[in-house]
């Protein structure tokens, strides 16, 4: 199947901004089940410089810098993309139990494995707290086979956090986000990885969007109207595997990748630095569209 993606974001400064630099990750890239077909980003006003690269994570990525006076700045990404993904979710590769998988994490000497150990790290946007590790525990029980383990934390997020898009920013601490019971995908992502991450395993943030219209007979999915966001694990041997605490689903055809890193900091859709401006304001839009084949 084939998607067309448009997101748009577009800031309005009170005063105008005399010089900014930014970044953005805003292409979706490749994977087994996901080929990028094309992709075009507008940038209003005409950036002075632009620049675009792959990042250390593979995912692509464009500098910018618009160096002459404005008061308004839209950026507009257009991909289309092509999925194949498997007809149903895989079986678990590693039924082995979890403790094996941290084990082979510490010794493995494939690329792969020691690719994979900088996702058992403390990052920006992610500590490994103790009640990270304490909320982790129950999912983990000794022996207990380990995406079986996996799959039981993004279902005890799943339940027991409320989404709410009113309740965090991105410099809300994990430790609210637990207190309060709430937040949004990119907050229950983090939570899943942090808690991963405290039993010695690899989880890493993938950022994205969903397609808006569920399949007949189910409900409409959460975060679909924005970009999106969710975590892979690692199986020794097997690869990288996703899952969808907002939703408790295993992204499959729904789930459009577009980068992934430590956490949201690694691939921030936007970012960037500006000299003036005031106040500003920022409106987003996205819209997913399932193209005929």
């Amino acid at each position: 199947m084939r998607y067309r993606i448009t997101h748009r974001s577009r800031y309005r400064y009170s005063q105008p901004v005399s010089l900014c630099h930014n970044l953005a990750h805003l292409a979706p890239r490749d994977h087994a089940y996901q080929r990028c077909l094309k992709t075009d980003l507008t940038i209003d006003p005409r950036p002075s410089v632009r620049h675009a690269r792959k990042d250390y994570f593979g995912n692509h990525a464009t500098f910018f810098s618009i160096q002459h006076p404005h008061t308004v700045l839209t950026v507009t990404a257009t991909s289309e993309i092509a999925m194949t993904p498997p007809e149903s979710p895989p079986e678990d590769p590693w039924s082995s139990p979890w403790e094996n998988v941290r084990q082979h994490l510490q010794k493995g000497l494939d690329y792969e494995t020691r690719d994979a150990r900088q996702y058992v790290l403390d990052s920006p946007f992610i500590l490994l707290l103790p009640e990270l590790a304490g909320y982790a525990a129950p999912s983990f029980t000794p022996g207990r086979p380990f995406l079986e383990a996996v799959q039981d934390l993004m279902r005890r997020i799943y339940a027991d956090f409320a989404y709410d898009p009113h309740f965090s920013t991105i410099a809300t601490p994990l430790t609210d986000v637990l207190a309060e019971r709430r937040g949004v995908c990119q907050d229950f992502a983090h939570l899943a990885i942090g808690g991963l991450r405290t039993q010695g395993l690899a989880a890493r943030y993938v950022s994205g969007y969903l397609e808006p219209v569920p399949p007949p007979g189910q409900t409409r999915l959460q975060g679909a109207d924005a970009s999106h966001a969710w975590f892979s694990v690692f199986v020794p041997g097997s690869g990288w595997f996703d899952f969808d605490p907002t939703n408790n689903q295993i992204p499959l055809d729904q789930h459009i990748t577009t980068a992934w890193g430590r956490d949201f900091g690694d691939v921030t859709p936007l970012r960037g630095v500006l000299y003036g401006g005031g106040e500003h304001t920022l409106q987003v839009a996205v819209d997913v569209e399932r193209l005929s084949d």
